[in-house]
């Protein structure tokens, strides 16, 4: 891969990762310990209103990068843990559009309406799908560094 296109795709990933992994560790406990549920849903709205437009530019840094470099080597002869990468890559892009069109939609209509229950169980379903992307994440990322190891 070159090596610009190899920064764009693990800036991508650690833009997208480590986001994951600093909201679901270390940002949502410290918010559910200190702040009602109204002041807390209000932030979450926030802190996603900031972080999807980054994830969806590192969504495409990473497809684009990866789609290139699979195209200079052609999908028959490129290693059999590119196939991996990319087959999860795509079920975590699904998730996360998923995530953008309905339960984040939800969560953003209800905020704006005070509905605090139905906004409450958005967020309940995001921080699941986040969860999942973010065991994705460290698999692939496992995939990406022990897959050249197994040949």
């Amino acid at each position: 891969m070159h090596p610009l296109l190899k920064f764009f795709h693990v800036a991508g990933v650690v833009l997208w990762v480590g986001g994951m992994f600093f909201a679901w560790v270390c940002l949502r406990p410290v918010a559910a310990a200190q702040l009602p549920p109204p002041q807390r849903l209000c932030l979450w709205a926030g802190v996603f209103a900031r972080f999807f437009p980054w994830v969806g530019g590192a969504v495409l840094a990473i497809l684009l990068s990866g789609l290139v470099a699979l195209a200079g080597v052609g999908l028959q002869h490129s290693p059999p843990y590119w196939h991996a990468m990319l087959l999860l890559g795509l079920v975590m892009m699904a998730i996360f559009v998923y995530l953008l069109l309905w339960p984040y939609a939800a969560l953003r209509r209800a905020v704006a309406a005070q509905d605090w229950p139905v906004a409450g169980a958005a967020l309940a379903r995001i921080r699941q799908l986040v969860g999942i992307n973010l065991a994705l994440g460290a698999l692939t990322i496992a995939v990406a560094t022990v897959g050249p190891l197994l040949g």
